[in-house]
């Protein structure tokens, strides 16, 4: 019975440092300061549209091409029929008469 009381006062002799370690927030060097709060960044960021003027035979790019609206009901806009070879699109309100195969603008009517 005395070597176990013996074993259980050193062990615990031992262990006192470690339990002296393990302090909670309140009471560390920073006590005065209170918990850490993360703070939420907001990144804003600035958005530019870049407008095209479309000019008169301006050779479009197959992925401009693809990125404008088909106009198959040219009476409904009041335009004229396209010739063969061409076609009307749509672009941010303008109406292009461009060329099928070149991809080259003809005519521009600027929508009302």
């Amino acid at each position: 019975m005395r070597k176990f009381f013996a074993i259980l006062l050193s062990a615990t002799v031992l262990a006192a440092p470690f339990a002296a370690q393990a302090q909670d927030w309140r009471h560390g060097p920073d006590r005065h300061r209170g918990p850490v709060v993360e703070k939420n960044v907001v990144v804003k960021k600035k958005v530019v549209v870049k407008k095209t003027r479309w000019v008169k035979g301006h050779r479009m790019t197959p992925a401009e091409r693809r990125h404008m609206a088909e106009i198959r009901d040219y009476r409904r806009y009041r335009l004229s029929a396209p010739p063969r070879g061409y076609r009307w699109v749509k672009v941010d309100n303008d109406f292009l008469l461009v060329g099928i195969a070149t991809g080259v603008i003809s005519s521009i009517i600027a929508a009302r």
